[in-house]
């Protein structure tokens, strides 16, 4: 008890330090966040939720010292998420409804018993259409999507930094089974629904859970840091599929995510069939294909050589087998 006691003294401490800090450095308009509406086509801007502090932790050596030193941390998340699950957090879901004009028409409860639960929400049936085509992959969830074909010569992102598979798998064996694949990654801001999906058929492997920290995975981070998914506390399992091989599909926590929850039965994966759902906060899912397994769609492959995101949403077509 006297560890737990001292943990959250110095919680509150480095908290106030912060507050201090954020009156001499304070917060400077962050630059925009530029995503392709699928539906539309139309080139949107992203409503960031607490824009201006993630511009301040990435951007603000000051900010970068109170990142590393507090929020990354897990107990900076656990400690929201249990806000989070309080009663008394009911009163944030209207407000964000409406900031992000979020439609509740899709969804199975009319009431909910704190944030989490409405963060955790459910969809009601047909609330998403499943491409059931199964040469089709499809998107495991809602939210912003960037692809590459062939990630062995492709730069990802920022820095002209590569997606180091070794560290971010932690099997140098695994990473050569992927080496030059191609992969997917599903960002997902605060406002999508929060509960991911299949994206092909097949047997199940084993459950692989990395500890790590909490990073943001907001596009506003990653631009300075791609490294931050190997740092990341992750999760990842093997879906044995006959069209596609071995897909590899890993969960990503992110700040104030407090719990990557894994709620699927069984050791088969159903195409659009639920896999799970992430607690409070932004977070990702990349998805990974032995080279030469798939064909991306041309929008998406497009869109992110040009520095754009792409919305999707659950179900929807995004590549076809080879």
């Amino acid at each position: 008890m006297i560890g737990v006691h001292t943990g959250k003294k110095r919680f509150y401490a480095a908290v106030i330090i912060i507050l201090v800090l954020l009156l001499l450095y304070p917060f400077q308009k962050p630059q925009p966040i530029r995503y392709v509406d699928r539906a539309t086509g139309q080139i949107k801007t992203e409503q960031v939720e607490a824009g201006g502090w993630l511009s301040w932790l990435y951007n603000n050596p000051v900010g970068e010292l109170s990142l590393n030193a507090v929020i990354k941390r897990k107990f900076a998340s656990e400690w929201y998420g249990k806000l989070m699950d309080k009663p008394s957090s009911v009163n944030k879901i209207a407000p964000f409804v409406k900031k992000y004009h979020i439609n509740l028409s899709d969804f199975q409860k009319k009431k909910y018993i704190s944030f989490n639960d409405f963060f955790t929400r459910k969809l009601k049936p047909g609330a998403r259409q499943v491409d059931t085509n199964n040469n089709v992959v499809i998107s495991p969830g809602d939210g912003k999507i960037q692809a590459w074909e062939n990630i062995g010569y492709q730069y990802f992102i920022v820095k002209g930094y590569r997606m180091d598979l070794p560290d971010f798998l932690r099997n140098d064996s695994l990473a050569r089974v992927y080496a030059d694949g191609s992969l997917v990654l599903l960002r997902l801001s605060p406002a999508d629904y929060h509960r991911f999906h299949f994206p092909v058929s097949g047997r199940l492997s084993p459950m692989v859970k990395i500890k790590g920290d909490y990073y943001s995975v907001n596009s506003m981070a990653l631009r300075q840091d791609i490294r931050i998914f190997c740092e990341n506390k992750r999760e990842y399992q093997i879906i044995d599929s006959k069209k596609f091989g071995p897909v590899l599909m890993s969960e990503i926590g992110a700040t104030f995510v407090g719990s990557i929850i894994q709620d699927h039965q069984g050791d088969r994966a159903i195409k659009g069939g639920e896999a799970g759902y992430f607690k409070f906060g932004g977070s990702s899912i990349i998805l990974l294909f032995r080279k030469g397994k798939i064909t991306i769609d041309a929008d998406l492959l497009k869109n992110t050589r040009n520095h754009l995101e792409t919305q999707v949403r659950m179900g929807e077509h995004i590549a076809v087998a080879k």
